[in-house]
């Protein structure tokens, strides 16, 4: 991928957001924001590509997530068993799952080729479950890459503030 700054503004004003694919972009990861509060995991799997990963990485500067330990790191035979085990209700964070409602906001691309752009941005999400409210706050990455002009995620990167320490099972997808 090339560096942003290499591409020179998009527009008179310097603006990302009027290029028709940043814009799609933005709307693919709301749209995922979306279906996992929903919850509908199995139309959110389907929004990604077939060599995408799901990583929730421990250390928040880890680049090489195959060599290091991360809380999830997925690929899609073992996104799809996340899903059912969520979907299907018999693992405990099935049964007791938490209902979410998240926000992301702070868009900015990093990168951006022909056929992909790597897109950051910042995530609150409140959660509920068992008489409880939680707030987490990540970093999160996407790789959107554009397949017959269609936006899919190829990689999606989710950095807790907190993921050094203690998280309990969720119950949900971040």
């Amino acid at each position: 991928m090339t560096a942003l700054d290499s591409l020179g503004p998009l527009t008179a004003d310097g603006s990302h957001l009027f290029d028709g694919r940043v814009a799609a972009a933005i709307e693919l990861v709301w749209r995922e924001a979306t279906l996992l509060d929903a919850p509908d995991y199995e139309t959110w799997d389907g929004l990604f590509t077939a060599d995408a990963r799901y990583v929730i990485p421990i250390d928040p500067t880890a680049t090489d997530f195959e060599a290091s330990l991360n809380m999830v790191y997925d690929d899609e035979r073992m996104r799809r068993m996340r899903v059912e085990r969520l979907v299907g209700g018999f693992s405990m964070s099935a049964v007791s799952a938490a209902r979410t409602v998240r926000t992301l906001s702070r868009f900015v691309v990093r990168e951006q080729t022909e056929d992909e752009l790597e897109l950051t941005s910042a995530q609150v999400l409140v959660g509920h479950k068992r008489e409880r409210t939680f707030v987490l706050g990540a970093d999160v990455t996407h790789r959107i890459r554009f397949v017959d002009g269609r936006p899919a995620i190829a990689l999606k990167v989710v950095r807790l503030v907190n993921s050094d320490e203690s998280v309990s099972a969720s119950g949900f997808l971040l």
